[in-house]
């Protein structure tokens, strides 16, 4: 999911939420590390990620959506876009496949504790780049996996069990660049890193 907190959609000029998805080769091991030089001019963004036991797809509520969650955990998403300085219109960074390059995700947890607010910081080489909550998901993380299954479902690709969902960036995205290395600390949650070679 895209385009699910104030600050990105600020950060990006667009004022709708938007979906692309995730293959299974752009999943980098938690801890491993991404070759800068396989991308355009890529950027890293904290979010919680959802594992889904069942289907959900149409018009559900939050209350019928936790129950098809598995499991969630903290995750970075890589982003990147064809798009000079990533400006695009809502039609042209969809066809982008809403920017989503790659993404790591920690370890997964129960979905039954409490994940409506919880701090996050995301670190370069150690040092706090971005503070913000999980809150700024659409005010709850879970309001972004009712709106992928409503989006998924109506572009006739609802959502399937073991199908891992990137809740969107709670904070704006920062650059990437060779030899650093990225970390995402969730309150309760734990961390997800990777690091960035050339």
């Amino acid at each position: 999911m895209g385009f699910t907190s104030r600050a990105k959609m600020l950060q990006m000029g667009i004022d709708d939420l938007i979906w692309g998805r995730l293959t299974s080769g752009m999943a980098i091991e938690e801890g491993g590390s991404i070759a800068h030089s396989a991308y355009v001019h890529p950027r890293v963004e904290p979010e919680l990620a959802f594992l889904l036991r069942r289907p959900l797809a149409g018009d559900v509520t939050a209350a019928e959506a936790l129950p098809a969650v598995e499991a969630v955990a903290p995750a970075l998403e890589i982003i990147d876009s064809r798009y000079r300085d990533f400006r695009f219109s809502l039609p042209a960074v969809i066809a982008d496949n809403a920017s989503s390059s790659g993404f790591v995700v920690g370890a997964w947890h129960s979905p039954y504790d409490d994940f409506s607010n919880l701090g996050m910081v995301m670190s370069i080489d150690g040092h706090a780049v971005q503070i913000g909550s999980s809150a700024a998901i659409l005010g709850h993380p879970l309001r972004s996996l009712v709106a992928a299954a409503r989006l998924s479902a109506a572009a006739g690709e609802p959502l399937q069990a073991g199908w891992t969902i990137m809740a969107g960036g709670a904070t704006p995205a920062v650059w990437l660049k060779s030899g650093q290395h990225l970390s995402v600390e969730v309150e309760r949650l734990g961390r997800a890193e990777f690091h960035v070679q050339s």
